[in-house]
C-alpha cells in the first residue's frame, strides 16, 4: 500500500532552484534514506512532506488517517515546556491516554460519593468505556516506554526528574528523539537521528529501525547507519532524484553499474549515428535521385532516435591533503595517572603511550570525557591529576568540533588571512577552491555560514599548517558523505599521527589503528588488526572482553546445561538452513540483476521502437525489482 507520493515536486527561494520535478514513492513498510551533498534539497524535501514549506509546483500525497512524526536536526524543546521533567514531557505526548485518565480519576471519584441507583449505573458505564479506550490505545504501557526509550537514548534515572530547560543541545535531540519513537508514528522521519547518540544507542536505534514495522525516513550522512536500516535509496543531485533499491552501499554499486551500461550505450549510439552521418554523405556525393530518397530515410531514422545521454558529472568534491613539515620523534605522546573533569572526574588513572603513524580514537558514552580529554592535550583545560608530554619536534594541527577558532565576524577569506598573513592572495584563494568557495562565497562572513561551511574553512586553515600530529574533535560532523569519504583518504596518506574523537563508524572503521575506550572507570585499549575493517574488529574484541568478565547468572548455567543434543541439533539446522536459504538467494539476486541488466539493454536498443515488447519488458523489469526487494531482505 502507498503511504507517499511526490509528483513532480519543485522548491525555488528567488531565483535558486531547490528542487526540480522530483518524483517518487513510498510503500508501507519502506525504510528509505535519502542521501545527497550538502546543499542538494535533502531537509526541503522533508519540509515539503511535513508541509512546513509550500512547493513552487507538484504535490505531496500522504495516506488517509495515517500519523506522521519527524524528528528534525538540533530541535531545541521550547521555553514553554522546559519548566516539564524530562519524564513528564515524555508523557506530554499522550495526550489522548491523560486526558482518559483524568476523565477516569472524575468518574472514581463521583462514584465514590455514595452515588446510587442510575445515576451510578450510568458512571459505571462510562468507566468501563473509559478503560477500554484506555486500555485499547496504549494506556496500560505506554509510561513504561517513555522510560524505556529515555533510557535507550542514553539518559540515566537521574535524568528522568530534571526539568527539560537543564538539558544540554545535544539532550535535546536525544530527547525529541525518545518522545518521537515512543509514539511510534505510522510514517516516522527522522533528519540526522545519529548526531550526539553514542555507541549503544545507535547500535539499539538501529535494531529498532530495522524491526520498526511501520514507514521510515531518514537522511543522514552515516554510511554504516544507512547499511543497517534502509531497504531503499533516494539520491538527490542537482534537484533531481533517483530512487535505487537497497542500502546505500547498494546503491553505490547500482549507480556505478548504472554509470558503465550507460556508457556503453552512449558509445554504441554515437557509433550508430556516426555510421548513419557517414552514409547520408556518401548518398550525397552520389548525387542520383535514388540516393536523396536514401538520405530522407536516414534522417528520419536519426530524428526518430532517442538520444542518450551521458549522467551527469558527480557534484564537486572538496579536495584535501595533509603535509608533514618535519618528521616527529618516535614517542610522540606519553599519558601518566591522568584524571580530567570538571572538578569531579570523569575518569582517572589513564595511562598510554602513542607512537609516530598510530591513528588512535578516543570513544566511550556520552559525557565520558572525549572531547573535555582533547581540552586537555590542547591545552585549554588543566587536568585534575597526572601529566602528559608531547616528544620532540611535534607540530599539532587541530580540528575542534565547535569550529570555535573562527572569528564570526571576518569573511572566509578574512578568516584564512589572519591565519596566514604571509601568503599570497592566490594561495588563499586557490586552498578555499578546494573546499568548494568559489569566488562570491570568500567574501561570505563566517556568521552566515551553514555548519558543513564552516567546518571547511576550519580543514582548509589546518590544510596549510604543516603539521606532524592531528587532534580532530568530530571532525565528520556536518561533512556531507562526499566530503567525509576525501577526508579519510586524506589521513590514510598522511605520513603523521592522528588523535581523533568520532561518532562516524565507517569513517573510525576506514582509519582506526588503535581505540582507547573511556569510562568512568578508566580506559580498555584496543590495538587493532585491518581483517575486519577497525570498528568491527573493535567490537568483537569489546564484546569478547565484556563476556569473559560478565558473571552468568545460575539460572542461566542450569538452563544451558539442560539443553538437550536434540535441541542443539535443531540449532545447527535451522543455523545451516538459514545460511541455505541466503546462499540461494545471493543466487537468485545476481540471476535476476543479470536478467534485469540484459532488458535494459534490449529496451534501449531492438524494442525501443516496438511498442508491445517494450511493454512487456517495462512489466517485467517492474516484477524483478519487486522480487530483489524480497531477495535483499532476505541477506542483509
Amino acid at each position: 500500500m502507498l503511504i507517499l507520493t511526490a509528483s513532480e515536486l519543485s522548491l525555488e527561494f528567488g531565483d535558486k532552484k531547490i528542487l526540480d520535478g522530483v518524483s517518487f514513492s513510498v510503500n508501507e513498510g519502506d525504510r528509505l534514506g535519502i542521501i545527497g551533498v550538502n546543499g542538494a534539497g535533502k531537509t526541503s524535501l522533508i519540509r515539503l512532506i511535513t508541509k512546513e514549506y509550500t512547493p513552487s509546483g507538484g504535490s505531496v500525497f500522504i495516506a488517509k488517517e495515517k500519523s506522521v512524526g519527524c524528528l528534525q536536526q538540533n530541535v531545541i524543546v521550547s521555553d514553554a515546556d522546559g519548566a516539564m521533567s524530562v519524564i513528564d514531557y515524555m508523557y506530554s505526548a499522550f495526550g489522548s491516554l491523560l486526558s482518559l485518565e483524568g476523565e477516569i480519576k472524575k468518574i472514581e471519584s463521583a462514584l465514590a460519593s455514595d452515588t446510587a441507583g442510575a445515576e451510578a449505573e450510568r458512571l459505571y458505564s462510562r468507566l468501563n468505556e473509559a478503560n477500554e479506550s484506555y486500555s485499547r490505545l496504549g494506556g496500560l504501557e505506554f509510561r513504561s516506554r517513555c522510560r524505556a526509550r529515555l533510557l535507550n537514548m542514553g539518559f540515566t534515572e537521574e535524568h528522568l526528574s530534571l526539568p527539560v530547560s537543564s538539558l544540554s543541545g545535544g539532550q535535546h535531540t536525544q530527547l525529541s528523539l525518545a518522545r518521537l519513537l515512543a509514539t511510534e508514528p505510522d510514517l516516522l522521519i527522522l533528519d540526522e537521528p545519529t548526531n550526539h547518540l553514542d555507541v549503544d544507542s545507535l547500535f539499539w536505534l538501529e535494531n529498532f529501525i530495522s524491526q520498526y514495522k511501520k514507514t521510515v525516513i531518514i537522511i543522514s550522512h552515516d554510511r554504516y547507519f544507512l547499511d543497517k536500516t534502509t531497504t531503499k535509496t533516494l539520491q538527490l543531485r542537482y534537484g533531481k532524484a533517483q530512487l535505487y533499491h537497497g542500502s546505500y552501499s547498494r546503491c553505490k554499486e547500482q549507480q556505478e553499474a548504472d554509470a558503465a551500461a550507460l556508457e556503453r550505450k552512449y558509445k554504441a549510439q554515437q557509433l550508430e549515428i556516426a555510421k548513419i552521418k557517414a552514409n547520408i554523405d556518401f548518398q550525397r556525393r552520389c548525387g542520383q535521385e535514388h540516393n536523396f530518397v536514401t538520405i530522407r530515410a536516414k534522417e528520419k531514422q536519426l530524428a526518430r532516435m532517442e538520444k542518450i545521454e551521458l549522467a551527469p558529472a558527480p557534484e564537486k568534491n572538496i579536495r584535501i591533503s595533509f603535509d608533514e613539515e618535519k618528521q616527529s620523534a618516535g614517542e610522540v605522546l606519553r599519558v601518566r595517572d591522568l584524571s580530567v573533569g570538571y572538578g569531579v572526574p570523569l575518569f582517572s588513572g589513564l595511562n598510554f603511550t602513542l607512537t609516530k603513524g598510530e591513528r588512535l580514537f578516543f570513544l566511550g558514552d556520552n559525557g565520558c570525557g572525549k572531547s573535555t580529554l582533547i581540552k586537555v592535550l590542547m591545552g585549554r583545560l588543566s587536568p585534575l591529576f597526572g601529566r602528559y608530554e608531547f616528544g620532540y619536534n611535534i607540530k599539532i594541527g587541530y580540528f575542534d568540533q565547535e569550529n570555535s577558532t573562527l572569528c564570526s565576524s571576518n569573511t572566509v577569506f578574512e578568516e584564512m588571512r589572519s591565519e596566514y598573513p604571509t601568503k599570497t592572495d592566490f594561495e588563499l584563494r586557490s586552498a578555499l577552491a578546494l573546499f568548494l568557495f568559489g569566488a562570491e562565497d570568500v567574501d561570505k562572513k563566517i556568521s552566515e555560514l551553514s555548519g558543513g561551511e564552516r567546518a571547511r574553512v576550519t580543514l582548509a586553515k589546518l590544510m596549510l599548517k604543516k603539521v606532524n600530529l592531528l587532534i580532530m574533535d568530530e571532525p565528520t560532523n556536518h561533512l556531507d558523505i562526499g566530503s567525509r569519504e576525501a577526508l579519510e583518504v586524506a589521513l590514510t596518506a598522511f605520513d603523521g599521527t592522528v588523535i581523533a574523537v568520532s561518532h562516524d563508524r565507517y569513517f573510525i572503521d576506514s582509519l582506526a589503528t588503535r581505540i582507547l575506550e573511556l569510562s568512568a572507570g578508566g580506559a580498555v585499549d584496543f590495538r587493532l588488526d585491518f581483517g575486519e575493517g577497525a570498528f568491527s574488529e573493535y567490537m568483537r574484541l569489546r564484546n569478547e572482553k565484556r563476556s569473559q568478565e560478565a558473571p552468568v547468572p545460575l539460572q542461566k548455567q542450569e538452563s544451558e546445561q539442560k539443553l538437550s543434543y536434540q535441541q542443539r541439533k535443531d540449532e545447527i539446522r535451522a543455523q545451516r538452513m538459514l545460511e541455505n536459504k541466503k546462499k540461494r538467494a545471493e543466487e537468485k539476486i545476481a540471476e535476476l540483476e543479470a536478467e534485469q541488466s540484459r532488458l535494459k539493454d534490449e529496451l534501449f536498443s531492438e524494442a525501443a521502437s516496438d511498442y508491445v515488447r517494450a511493454a512487456e519488458i517495462d512489466r517485467r523489469i517492474t516484477e524483478i525489482d519487486d522480487e530483489l526487494l524480497k531477495l535483499y531482505e532476505i541477506v542483509m
